[in-house]
């Protein structure tokens, strides 16, 4: 038999295998999502204390850079002084405001029956008084009423389990001591680390595509940087905001309500809504007209975040319009939960971008800007020869 006469695979044989293979394993993990998602837990319940210490850390990176930039401090000093502000930062909610929430709770679920009986007088007052549906407002209320007590139930039984310092330390002691040592390894070998991935990326990658790659991350880290830095600053104050304005008007449950309308708003667009809703439930069982008062408040208050304050921390940290963000909180939320909204909007700005310089690229090549449009012609050296001889020279007298 002819050796030349052997088949050899074309040159793009293997890379359109990879992508059918690819191709493939996507369609196999959406199909069983159910089942990836506990691989993906299974693996991540192992990984636990090393991902938990990567979060630390990288949350603690702006602050041990602030420290070594602003005040010339050592490595090690400034790494130190970040993790007291944080240790003390935790041990004061700690100490402050998780038993404050507790106690609200449970003079919330302790006072519901007299306070749904208060609200069911009210509400039968303006039922005759503007004649509505008497039918459709018990039923109504018998709802509300019957939500109001399994959540308030639940917390009743989860809120204790918060305060109980000694099962929590237990039983987790390993795995926040892992995670501690870790972040400050992290911390300390920052730059080594970083530098033993350069080595990585350029010695499996070509040089231009190892260049790309390592840019690809740098604007990464920086869109997730500036948005999960922002939005954490940002709620906090308007959590603190929410509490100082509500004691000003002396409004029950202050304390409770500024949690979770601080925590909430870290969730991008559907933030304010899913924090005033609750809180808007909860007042309106002690007091409706407290209730609607609350509301204007968040509506104020919100619009003080949206207009004033967001986009002074933020800036436009993504880059993305407002349909997009949108689907990047749906998406995110439906696959991963809370975890999902907050950090769906970073990682989709990252991909959009992404996207948006590779369609740029294959745009260029054909003629096209980004808009769509022919880019225009530029004239060929040709031409500007012969532009150039018969143009004519200066007049001279």
């Amino acid at each position: 038999m002819n050796q030349n006469n052997r088949w050899r695979p074309n040159p793009n044989f293997f890379s359109n295998l990879a992508v059918v293979i690819i191709g493939i394993s996507f369609y196999l993990a959406m199909s069983n999502l159910d089942l990836v998602r506990q691989a993906i837990n299974g693996v991540l319940g192992v990984l636990s204390p090393f991902v938990g210490g990567f979060v630390i850390a990288y949350l603690l990176d702006g602050p041990v850079r602030f420290f070594e930039e602003k005040f010339s401090m050592k490595r090690g000093l400034s790494i130190a002084v970040s993790y007291l502000l944080a240790i003390a930062l935790f041990s004061v909610l700690l100490s402050f405001v998780l038993p404050q929430v507790v106690q609200s709770v449970m003079v919330l679920g302790n006072n519901l029956n007299a306070y749904l009986q208060s609200l069911n007088t009210f509400v039968a007052e303006v039922s005759t008084r503007f004649h509505l549906d008497e039918e459709l407002i018990e039923g109504m209320m018998l709802s509300y009423t019957d939500l109001m007590k399994q959540a308030t139930d639940l917390l009743r039984s989860f809120m204790p389990q918060l305060l109980d310092y000694s099962m929590a330390v237990g039983s987790g002691l390993v795995s926040a001591l892992t995670a501690f040592i870790a972040s400050v390894y992290m911390l300390m070998g920052k730059q080594r680390l970083l530098g033993q991935m350069r080595k990585v990326i350029y010695a499996f990658l070509p040089m231009k595509k190892a260049r790309r790659m390592l840019t690809v991350c740098s604007n990464a880290n920086r869109v997730f940087n500036g948005f999960i830095y922002g939005k954490l600053i940002d709620s906090a104050i308007i959590g603190v905001l929410c509490f100082v304005l509500m004691s000003l008007f002396k409004m029950p449950f202050a304390l409770l309500i500024s949690v979770v309308v601080g925590v909430t708003n870290v969730i991008p667009f559907f933030g304010p809504f899913i924090g005033a809703i609750p809180s808007v439930m909860i007042l309106l069982m002690v007091d409706p007209i407290v209730a609607i008062e609350f509301g204007v408040l968040i509506l104020i208050l919100q619009q003080f975040d949206g207009n004033i304050l967001g986009p002074k921390i933020l800036g436009d940290s993504t880059g993305l319009s407002a349909i997009w963000v949108l689907v990047a909180i749906i998406v995110g939320g439906g696959l991963f939960g809370f975890v999902g909204m907050v950090i769906g909007v970073p990682t989709f700005a990252v991909l959009y971008s992404l996207t948006s310089d590779m369609l740029a690229r294959r745009l260029k090549a054909k003629g096209i800007d980004k808009n769509g449009d022919p880019l225009p012609q530029e004239p060929a050296a040709g031409e500007n020869s012969a532009t150039e001889e018969n143009t004519p020279g200066p007049v001279r007298p």
